[in-house]
């Protein structure tokens, strides 16, 4: 019996390591494939979170100026327009903090954009307003130093009654003449009250 000699397996090399997952051709190898989960969104921090709880709660203690009426009028819900209401009436302060913080959690559950809408219009009168009373302040100061600081006015203000704001002048020095300490005599207000008239107006 003949015995033939047998051939030598065959082997077929192997790569040294394995691709971690397929390459896709044309695609940067590192680039995820479409089937392989996208990152989970990053929520936001407690730090964040306790800042915008704080905002809402500032938000809600600022609609405390509003009126009434105006509140009524922002889309509210009624819990928080009742807990806004009941609010004013609580003068102990551990429960007017409590009430407070209820405020806040029942603000998160509301629209809240118009709310900030009437705040920042009531805060931007109140600016107006601290301008307006500098503005006539400084106005006073000049009138009282200056003798053609009335002409100024007058051109500043041209429906002004140019001889009563001289009289009133002149009354506002003498008072501040007789008691300069204390400049508040009755022509001194109604000279500042003249102007905040025409200020007005203008």
């Amino acid at each position: 019996m003949i015995t033939m000699p047998s051939s030598p397996p065959c082997s077929i090399p192997l790569p040294a390591t394995m691709p971690e997952r397929p390459i896709v051709p044309g695609t940067p190898s590192d680039t995820p494939l479409a089937h392989e989960p996208a990152p989970l969104l990053e929520r936001p921090s407690k730090t964040r979170r306790k800042q915008a709880s704080h905002d809402l709660q500032a938000l809600g203690e600022a609609l405390l100026e509003l009126p009434d009426e105006q509140v009524a009028r922002l889309g509210l819900s009624e819990p928080l327009v009742d807990a806004i209401a009941a609010s004013r009436r609580i003068r102990a302060h551990e429960a007017r903090r409590r009430q407070m913080q209820l405020i806040g959690k029942l603000m998160r559950l509301n629209d809240v954009e118009l709310a900030r809408a009437a705040v920042a219009e009531r805060q931007l009168g109140h600016a107006r307003d601290s301008l307006s009373l500098h503005q006539a302040e400084r106005w006073r100061a000049e009138l009282l130093a200056e003798d053609d600081a009335t002409t100024r006015f007058a051109t500043a203000h041209p429906g002004a009654d140019l001889q009563r704001l001289r009289a009133i002048v002149r009354n506002a020095r003498k008072d501040a003449a007789n008691v300069p300490e204390q400049r508040s005599g009755r022509a001194y207000r109604e000279l500042f009250q003249f102007i905040r008239e025409h200020e007005s107006d203008g």
